[in-house]
């Protein structure tokens, strides 16, 4: 069984390259507009008709038949389906105009229109670009991406099949998983803890440097900026960039681990939107919850796993041991849950990591049932968790934690 994936990996086009690049990509820009015009005028512009106007404008304009039609085809397919998203996904908006100074560069290229020879990916119009091969691709790609991030960095993303890794046995254990601030990521098993790295934090020094000496270049408004000014913007962006990419990675890595030695994977629900809005935003974007729990559950079910999500409601006030709910909320400070019921002690995140890993073996994921769905087997059940104190916290007794009751 194979799977359908992405490799991206990073070009190094010279300035004729990239010029002829930024040139195609103005040409599949005005083609994207010219799409949406007959969207807001209410021509239904279907990809029949988008293909039959392209044709027609590249009879007439010269300078749109001196493009790769392959790009501009793969434009207007792209902008259909967009379309196409808009009436059928929840969220999605009609598709809008495409301006020279806030979009991205981005072409999309069919088998008919790149090769890859000696290392080098080819396009129409003789452009040949290097491309750093961090690995192998796995077979030939169908369809490639060439596209600019917001550094100016160029990639190229394939499409590749791959054969997908084998579904674990019955014999692999399950892994219950509780997110945190201090703590990115506290499991049943500690040996797959995520501490909180701290990238942003590290970088910090960095980008104060460089957003100070954007205060110091910054013009009055109005008055186009210097090139000092665009030169210290571009390297606080980057310093920020770096951080994401390592907290990217870090995640990867985790995930994967995970991922290879579990067989259920039952991750907290947690949404981390409304940190934003406290005293832990800084901490919490660079702990980046929402990036490891997307990346944990796209492994997981890419791989044959069996991902649960357990809502986050009452896992904290609920005793893994014995099932009995607190009747108290527990307040940030207090990192030990001390059951009042059979005694059991243990860190608050390890004592709600082993409720969500609980609730999901029992194939349930209500909130208000997780107390009944322990308590049917405190008795020695399968899914039993044993009443034992497993020691201090991780990270220690610091109310840096996110953990609420809910």
């Amino acid at each position: 069984m194979d799977e359908t994936v992405r490799y991206t990996y990073r070009l190094r086009p010279g300035r004729i390259a990239e010029a002829a690049l930024l040139g195609e990509w103005g040409r599949c820009r005005w083609l994207w507009n010219e799409a949406v015009h007959q969207q807001r005028t209410r021509r239904k512009p279907t990809f029949g008709k988008l293909s039959k106007l392209l044709t027609d404008a590249r009879g007439r304009n010269a300078w749109l038949r001196g493009g790769s039609q392959v790009a501009q085809q793969q434009t207007l397919r792209t902008y259909g389906t967009a379309l196409d998203h808009s009436f059928t996904v929840k969220g999605r908006g009609r598709p809008k105009v495409k301006r020279l100074k806030d979009s991205l560069p981005s072409l999309e290229y069919t088998t008919r229109g790149f090769s890859i020879k000696g290392g080098r990916l080819r396009l129409p119009d003789k452009v040949t670009i290097p491309v750093v091969w961090s690995w192998e691709l796995p077979c030939e790609p169908s369809s490639v991406r060439v596209y600019r991030d917001s550094l100016g960095h160029w990639y190229a993303s394939f499409v590749v099949r791959r054969d997908t890794i084998g579904t674990p046995g019955a014999d692999l254990p399950g892994i219950g998983i509780d997110w945190g601030v201090k703590v990115t990521a506290t499991t049943t098993d500690p040996a797959f803890d995520l501490p909180h790295l701290g990238h942003r934090k590290r970088c910090a020094a960095e980008l104060a440097k460089s957003q100070r000496r954007m205060a110091r270049r910054r013009r009055p408004k109005g008055q186009p900026q210097s090139k000092g000014y665009q030169t210290a913007k571009r390297q606080a962006a980057r310093v920020a960039k770096k951080a994401a990419r390592q907290n990217t990675h870090d995640a990867r890595v985790w995930a994967k681990n995970v991922t290879e030695h579990h067989s259920l994977i039952a991750v907290e629900d947690f949404k981390p939107t409304f940190l934003a809005k406290t005293t832990m935003a800084r901490k919490a974007a660079d702990a980046a919850i929402g990036a490891c729990k997307r990346e944990l559950v796209e492994r997981g079910m890419r791989a044959g796993r069996k991902v649960v999500l357990v809502p986050p409601a009452y896992t904290t006030m609920t005793c893994s041991a014995c099932g009995e709910r607190a009747n108290h909320r527990l307040g940030l400070g207090v990192r030990i849950f001390e059951c009042t019921a059979c005694g059991y002690t243990a860190c608050r995140d390890l004592n709600a990591a082993r409720t969500i890993l609980a609730t999901a073996e029992r194939d349930r994921a209500s909130a208000d049932d997780v107390r009944h769905l322990i308590a049917s087997f405190r008795d020695g059940g399968s899914g039993a968790v044993r009443a034992e104190n497993p020691g201090p916290c991780p990270g220690g007794k610091s109310p840096g934690f996110i953990r609420g009751d809910r």
